[in-house]
């Protein structure tokens, strides 16, 4: 939604698509879906990307000039019981947005990959430079796949493709299931938050708005050849093929517990603690390198997490008029 907002806003046709499955609040996704129903430049699709007819022929009529794919089944804890979910969406609906831009001109896909395809790596800040051939979910085993798939098209369809590993994304209209919307509902309703590792935990905690500007620069700017790689030698950020992999995310690691403390401020109440050992799945810490992303495009994402807490409480507050 809020890329679609920065888009319509500077003219662009943007054509949507989503399935408004009910993973979460449905009334959520529509309530976002209200507001870009208020442009006339925007139009909507309801499909599900796994669906292979629908979505050749949304392409083979809307012929986009460009794509910027966020469809997933996102969530590390939910791949854990609905493994399939993943491979339906994840995979076969990313083939079908490959096929799509292959057969229809496409000039440049930017798609959405994740700092979880790290892995158990444990050397920080990560670079996309790294090896990630050790993911510890299969939502992180998907979104590497996504990459290798992108690269694949790159290579034999010149099919210009970056892919964006998002560092924990956060902000107003936020995913219900995501560490701070659970948090702020539950201090509200004045209930235990759920700690996990004990509240040993780092994150690269990164504001919507900045995902999308990186965002948009990219797509501006397609994937080109590194006309320098090296095969015998070669490095897994870039290719002889027009396809590259960023990372964005905010570049200043926060501990979780610090995190809680700009979320208790903004709400003027203290959170009760329950802490829990580390979920199968997850890592301890995550920290973004983004000296590529700036060379690229000029941008390094830099919102404060007590500046970004506090408009996501601003939302909150008045979306839930709580």
């Amino acid at each position: 939604m809020h890329t679609c907002l920065r888009l319509l806003a500077r003219g662009d046709q943007v054509i949507g698509v989503d399935n408004l499955n009910d993973y979460y609040d449905v009334s959520l996704k529509e309530a976002r879906l209200v507001r870009l129903f208020g442009y006339s430049n925007f139009s909507f699709h309801r499909i599900s990307v796994e669906d292979r007819a629908s979505m050749a022929e949304l392409f083979a009529s809307e012929k986009p000039e460009r794509v910027i794919h966020l469809a997933a089944q996102a969530g590390v804890r939910y791949s854990l019981s609905n493994p399939h979910a993943y491979i339906d969406a994840n995979l076969q609906g990313f083939v079908n947005v490959l096929e799509g831009c292959r057969h229809n001109g496409v000039k440049h896909i930017a798609y959405a990959s994740s700092s979880s395809v790290y892995g158990g790596n444990t050397g920080l800040p990560f670079s996309e430079h790294d090896n990630i051939d050790h993911p510890v979910s299969l939502y992180a085993a998907t979104k590497k796949a996504n990459e290798l798939m992108a690269h694949t098209y790159s290579h034999l369809f010149r099919l210009p493709t970056t892919g964006l590993r998002f560092f924990t994304v956060y902000g107003p209209w936020g995913r219900p299931d995501m560490a701070l919307f659970l948090f702020t509902k539950a201090i509200l309703e004045g209930k235990p938050i759920d700690v996990f590792n004990h509240g040993q935990m780092v994150r690269d905690f990164t504001y919507i708005d900045d995902i999308v500007e990186g965002v948009i620069r990219v797509v501006d700017k397609p994937a080109t050849p590194n006309l320098a790689f090296d095969p015998s030698n070669p490095d897994p950020a870039t290719s002889n093929a027009p396809y590259r992999v960023f990372n964005i995310g905010n570049n200043q690691p926060t501990p979780l517990m610090e995190y809680i403390t700009a979320l208790e401020a903004a709400l003027g109440k203290t959170a009760q603690r329950n802490f829990l050992p580390m979920q199968a799945g997850d890592v301890p810490a995550t920290a973004a390198n983004t000296e590529e992303l700036n060379a690229w495009v000029g941008f390094k994402p830099n919102t404060p997490v007590i500046d970004g807490v506090g408009r996501f409480v601003e939302w909150y507050r008045d979306h839930y008029k709580s």
